[in-house]
C-alpha cells in the first residue's frame, strides 16, 4: 500500500489533530486502536454522541465534532476542580466542582449554579469545612454512564466517589427528571465515624443521623429496564470500631407519580467479597460487575476476584454467580456497550502499567492488554463510543491525579 494512502487511513483512524500539536501517544492492540488526547487541548471531561465537554486555564469548552474543534467556550475560574460533568439528551451540560454544580442550557452560552434539593424538597447545602482546603468530594464518580430512559423519559442518576482526598463529605445518590433544571438526592448514607471532619463533634457529623446504612463512599449506580430498578454498591470495608460492613448492593425503585424513592439494602459484606464491587450493568436483565474485593483475609483464604454476571435477583446468592473472567487483582470500574465490555485495571494493586480488559463479546472472549507506554496509569468514567467510535476515559496517577484521557476503538469485525 502506498505510505501516503497508509498515513491518510491512520488520520482518519485517531481523528484529526492540529498539525502544529504534538502527536499524541497512540498504538493498536489485536481488538483495538487506542490514542490518548492532545495535552494542549482542553482536557476532555466527558462525551455523548458528537459533544465532548472540556475544561483549561480558567475555562470550560464544548466541541460538536468528537473534540476536534471547540466550538464554544466560556469563563470559569474554578475549571481545574471540575470532578462531574454529563451532556442530558436535550443537550443540557450538568458539571461540577468539589462542591458546587452547574447547568448550562444553551451550549456553554451561559451557566447557572444549581441548589440541590433534599428528599423533602429543602435546599442541601455543602457544609462548611473546618479546612478550607479540605471541602469534600461531593459530586465525583467512578462510573460513565449517568443517563437512562425510565419509561420513556431520561433520568439522571450518579453516586459520589468521596472520602478519599479532599477531605470528609457526606456520600449521596443524586437524580434528575428535569435533564438537570433541578437535581435531588435519591439515598443519603449514614453517618460514618471513621470519615468525619477532624475534631468535629457529634452534632456536625455528615451523613443522614436517620440511616444506620454506613459506607466509605459509592463505586456504581446504574438501571436495569428489565425490572424497573435502579442498583448501587458501595464500598470500602468491614471496620471492627462499631461500623460494620461498608460494603453494600442497594436495590432502588422510583415512583415517578409521587417523586419517591424506595431503597433496599440486599446484601452487605466485607472487604474481601465479590461484593466490594464496581461496575454495575445490564443487558438482556443480566447484571454484570467486577470485584475490588481486598482487605484483610486469613493465609488460607483467597480473594473473591473477578468478572460476574447473574440474574439480579440471585445478587445475594455466591452459588447462582457465573465469573466470566477470573481477574487475579481487584477491579473497580466497567463500562459495558452493546456487546462490548471495557475494563481498565487498578494501577495501585496491579503491576500492570496501564491495562485494559476487553472483550467484543459480553465476556465470552477476552483481551488483556498492558498499554506501558502510558505509564502507571488507572482508567475511570469511562464514556460509551462517540459517533467516531471511540469509548472515552479518564486516567489516573495513583488512582486521584488527574492524568490524561485515553481513547479506544474497537476494530471491525472485533464485536
Amino acid at each position: 500500500m502506498d505510505s501516503l494512502l497508509k498515513i491518510g487511513i491512520l488520520f482518519v483512524l485517531l481523528g484529526t489533530v492540529d498539525a502544529n500539536a504534538a502527536p499524541p501517544a497512540s498504538g493498536e492492540t489485536e481488538h483495538f486502536w487506542y490514542r490518548i488526547a492532545p495535552a494542549d487541548q482542553p482536557y476532555i471531561d466527558t462525551q455523548r454522541g458528537s459533544r465532548a465537554f472540556g475544561f483549561r486555564d480558567g475555562k470550560v469548552y464544548l466541541s460538536e465534532d468528537n473534540a476536534k474543534t471547540w466550538a464554544q467556550e466560556a469563563e470559569f475560574a474554578d475549571a481545574e476542580n471540575i470532578m462531574f460533568s454529563c451532556f442530558l439528551e436535550n443537550g443540557n451540560i450538568v458539571f461540577a466542582t468539589l462542591n458546587k454544580i452547574f447547568l448550562s442550557t444553551d451550549n456553554l452560552k451561559s451557566y447557572r449554579e444549581i441548589t440541590v434539593k433534599d428528599r423533602n424538597g429543602n435546599d442541601y447545602l455543602p457544609h462548611t469545612p473546618k479546612n478550607p482546603a479540605k471541602p469534600g468530594s461531593y459530586f465525583y464518580s467512578l462510573d460513565g454512564i449517568h443517563t437512562h430512559q425510565v419509561e420513556g423519559k431520561e433520568l439522571m442518576i450518579w453516586g459520589n466517589y468521596c472520602n478519599v482526598s479532599k477531605g470528609a463529605v457526606p456520600v449521596n445518590i443524586y437524580y434528575s427528571t428535569d435533564q438537570g433544571e433541578t437535581i435531588k438526592i435519591a439515598y443519603s448514607f449514614g453517618q460514618n465515624k471513621a470519615f468525619q471532619q477532624k475534631d468535629a463533634e457529634h452534632s456536625e457529623y455528615l451523613g443522614d443521623p436517620d440511616n444506620p446504612v454506613v459506607c466509605r463512599h459509592i463505586h456504581s449506580v446504574s438501571y436495569n429496564p428489565a425490572e424497573n430498578a435502579f442498583w448501587a454498591c458501595s464500598g470500602d470495608i468491614d471496620r471492627k470500631n462499631g461500623h460494620g460492613n461498608e460494603c453494600h448492593w442497594l436495590r432502588g425503585t422510583y415512583n415517578k407519580e409521587t417523586d419517591a424513592w424506595d431503597w433496599r439494602v440486599m446484601v452487605s459484606s466485607d472487604a474481601n467479597s465479590r461484593f466490594k464491587s464496581g461496575g454495575i450493568n445490564f443487558s438482556d436483565g443480566k447484571v454484570y460487575w467486577v470485584a475490588d474485593a481486598n482487605g484483610p483475609k486469613t493465609i488460607r483464604e483467597t480473594y473473591d476476584r473477578g468478572v460476574f454476571r447473574c440474574d439480579p435477583k440471585d445478587i445475594a446468592n455466591k452459588e447462582k454467580h457465573t465469573v466470566i473472567f477470573p481477574a487475579q487483582y481487584e477491579i473497580a470500574v466497567m463500562t459495558i456497550e452493546g456487546n462490548h465490555i471495557v475494563i481498565p485495571e487498578y494501577g495501585n494493586a496491579n503491576p500492570c502499567d496501564c491495562g485494559i480488559l476487553y472483550s467484543p463479546d459480553l465476556g465470552k472472549t477476552w483481551g488483556q492488554y498492558d498499554l506501558k507506554e502510558l505509564g502507571d496509569r488507572s482508567g475511570v468514567r469511562v464514556n460509551p463510543r462517540n459517533t467516531d467510535g471511540w469509548f472515552r476515559m479518564c486516567l489516573k496517577e495513583r488512582w486521584m491525579n488527574r492524568a490524561e484521557v485515553l481513547f479506544i476503538k474497537p476494530k471491525p469485525g472485533k464485536g
